[in-house]
């Protein structure tokens, strides 16, 4: 006779889950818990106090990451669990925080089975995962990474003016550099798929294996300005016209390249933006992501090429690169385990990847990871409107306390 899984409990994590979002939950049901913000120290103090309950050690690092741990019974690197706590303004219930409250429910299912742990089991919050009040986002895992410099971050402004440093120093969550994740057997990280796929497809389970690259180019085109009503068509250099040639061009040509390839012309700024005045300068951004990065190198071939595309009708274009980043391809052997887990659950599954950037990205740089998506309903995040079923929450976290226990027979 098979032996019956080890499940944990659903009403529980929606409870808990429920409990997090008081803290900056908005009128429509969303949440608004900005990085070091009084919502999120409130957020923070509440996860302590949770963990400490649990006989979990809970430490701060100089950046105000948490570690809460539970002993095992070897010395050997953390299982590690988690994500952030962070939201952008008017966000949802679920982003980030899903990850979060899963390393409680693994945990808390461990010890109401008396499951003592080899190796030590550490729930991670990583500290303004979303930048929205300080930029960029995914500040602080860049840090721990080295992708980003730490005295840098530090003087980041929030709107109002204050610094990265002052928030950390006020909220209480400064900690000690010692403090860091260094090492991990392994870091999971369960996540809302913040888009449509897993919900059209009807699947419940998605195995990240890579978060793509991506390049983000300006694109400045000048022409001259003149009077709307006195300046002949054939006698323009009109900068908005060879915009709209370029954008038309650009879209004709990467949606040749792959149908996975996916771009967007996010911001569109016109001068003088008067309507009596021809523009004589558009500045506009366009970024593309895929997973291959030598369809990203052909886009950045295209972009590079548009000054002598033959468009221009007179105007000048100049193409900068603001930044790109490489695809990050995630544990082999560890996708492939939560693949395993879900399949021995019974959960429709595929495999996929992931366009939105995680922290698990930086820590898979010197740390073994992996990434398992649930459905966003409607493919909506970064909303009120966001919503993931309780059930497929509850699926999501069964995967990974079975992937957990598998690596704690494992190791």
């Amino acid at each position: 006779m098979q032996k019956q899984k080890l499940l944990i409990n659903g009403e529980r994590l929606k409870q808990e889950l429920e409990r997090f979002a008081n803290f900056g939950r908005t009128e429509n049901n969303g949440v608004t818990r900005l990085s070091l913000s009084k919502e999120d120290i409130q957020a923070r103090d509440y996860f302590c106090s949770c963990c400490e309950e649990l006989g979990m050690t809970v430490k701060v690092d100089d950046m105000g990451c948490m570690y809460a741990t539970l002993a095992g019974t070897e010395d050997q690197p953390p299982l590690v669990i988690g994500s952030h706590m962070d939201s952008v303004k008017k966000g949802g219930r679920f982003d980030g925080i899903l990850g979060v409250v899963t390393g409680l429910e693994v945990v808390r299912t461990l010890i109401e089975n008396q499951i003592k742990p080899n190796i030590p089991i550490t729930i991670v919050n990583f500290t303004n995962e979303e930048g929205a009040r300080f930029e960029p986002s995914m500040m602080v895992s860049g840090v721990l990474s080295g992708k980003f410099d730490k005295a840098v971050m530090l003087q980041k402004r929030d709107p109002e003016g204050i610094t990265f440093e002052e928030a950390l120093k006020e909220s209480g969550y400064e900690g000690d550099p010692q403090n860091r994740l260094k090492e991990a057997t392994a870091f999971l990280e369960l996540h809302i798929e913040q888009g449509p796929i897993l919900e059209k497809e009807s699947i419940t389970i998605g195995v990240v294996e890579c978060v793509v690259g991506m390049a983000c180019y300006e694109i400045e085109v000048t022409g001259d300005s003149n009077h709307a009503g006195t300046t002949p068509m054939s006698m323009r250099r009109d900068a908005l016209f060879t915009a709209n040639n370029l954008i038309n061009e650009i879209r004709k040509r990467l949606s040749a390249l792959d149908h996975e390839l996916v771009f967007t012309v996010g911001r569109l700024n016109v001068y003088p933006c008067i309507h009596t005045v021809i523009p004589n300068k558009v500045v506009f951004t366009l970024e593309a992501r895929h997973k291959d990065m030598g369809i990203v190198n052909t886009v950045k071939d295209i972009i590079q090429g548009l000054p002598d595309l033959g468009v221009n009708e007179g105007c000048e274009i100049k193409t900068t690169k603001l930044w790109d980043r490489d695809t990050v391809w995630f544990t082999p052997e560890l996708c492939d385990q939560l693949e395993q887990s879900a399949v021995s659950l019974g959960y429709t599954h595929r495999r996929m990847v992931s366009g939105a950037g995680h922290d698990a990205q930086f820590i898979a740089s010197y740390v073994p990871t992996a990434m398992l998506f649930v459905p966003s309903i409607n493919g909506k995040s970064h909303s009120e409107d966001e919503l993931t079923t309780w059930e497929d929450c509850e699926k999501g976290v069964n995967v990974i306390l079975d992937t957990v226990l598998k690596l704690l027979t494992k190791y």
